[in-house]
């Protein structure tokens, strides 16, 4: 009832400006593998936007700095992934951060501990990566973490809230300008009940809530497995209870609007903005994500979701579904 009366307060034009605010200046992610089978950024993406790199395990970071050097040269901002776990040692990480700075003028990185059993080297988490001084050294301040809004299968619980406390700490002791960015979720109730039990806690990092971008349920359910996702798999496995719906193209329509009505009602929620990861592939995610902070989409009767009016949207002069 409290639910219903909160939605009710809210008139369908405000809902639609909430969402759009959130999903404005939203970041994406690519890996260096998926571009190689991209021939120009710029076919996807508007000038300036966000991009991260991610490196996998076992990969050539030398791909990754290749991918961001492509990347700056095309535009956009860089912000490449490094993972501790995958690091040999401190002279690696301060060449990898040389090299990057002099090709991209590097201003921002995403560090995490990394997802490989065991270290390459002499690092095993991000804070010990932060402690190096190698950021400040090249003068990168921006500094992204990870949150887990549903826990991390390798990492115990109490860990990540010692992890948490101490960057934040980190934050108020140096010039670093940490935030978070989240594994995608499918649902918004875990995201939310994590926020409010950080900001309890005392966190006062900006949050950039992970989103999967358009995909069928089939490829949704795939990279949910691969990547860990937590319980808000079980409400996209509702979805997909009947064959015929796997193959049906999701939308975060639901899971958007229900993270802006969240954050246009609490003043203490710490959601800045969206990172998308463009599981379905750069071109529909981008479409989608431009067509929704453009305020192209219109609210459901019911205020619950909405559907994007997916026509062709100008990108530097092409179009940015070239698919």
């Amino acid at each position: 009832m409290i639910e219903a009366e909160t939605k009710m307060r809210v008139s369908h034009p405000s809902v639609k400006k909430c969402i759009a605010d959130l999903v404005a200046g939203f970041t994406v992610e690519t890996t260096p593998r998926i571009a190689e089978t991209i021939k120009d950024y710029r076919q996807h993406l508007r000038s300036d936007t966000t991009v991260y790199i991610a490196s996998l395990p076992g990969a050539n970071y030398g791909d990754v700095i290749a991918a961001a050097t492509r990347l700056k040269r095309e535009g956009f901002n860089p912000v490449p992934h490094f993972a501790a776990r995958a690091i040999p040692n401190k002279r690696f990480l301060d060449e990898s951060l040389r090299r990057l700075k002099g090709e991209t003028d590097l201003q921002q990185v995403f560090i995490i501990a990394g997802s490989v059993d065991k270290p390459v080297g002499e690092f095993t988490d991000s804070m010990q990566l932060l402690e190096t001084g190698l950021f400040d050294k090249y003068s990168i301040t921006r500094i992204g973490v990870a949150g887990h809004p549903e826990g991390n299968p390798d990492i115990p619980d109490d860990a990540i809230r010692h992890a948490l406390r101490w960057k934040n700490d980190f934050t108020r002791r140096t010039n670093a300008q940490i935030y978070i960015v989240t594994q995608f979720c499918f649902e918004s109730k875990p995201i939310i009940e994590w926020d409010k039990r950080i900001q309890c806690e005392g966190n006062r990092l900006p949050i950039y809530v992970g989103v999967p971008g358009l995909a069928t349920l089939k490829t949704l359910l795939r990279y949910g497995v691969a990547c860990g996702v937590g319980p808000s798999m079980r409400f996209l496995s509702k979805q997909a209870h009947h064959i015929l719906k796997l193959m049906t193209v999701a939308a975060p329509d639901k899971l958007v609007t229900e993270l802006a009505r969240y954050r246009a009602r609490d003043s203490k929620c710490g959601i800045a903005g969206v990172h998308m990861f463009p599981l379905g592939g750069l071109a529909k995610s981008a479409k989608w994500s431009y067509a929704v902070s453009d305020g192209q989409f219109t609210v459901d009767s019911n205020g619950e979701g909405f559907t994007v009016d997916m026509e062709p949207l100008a990108c530097g002069g092409s179009s940015l579904f070239v698919g």
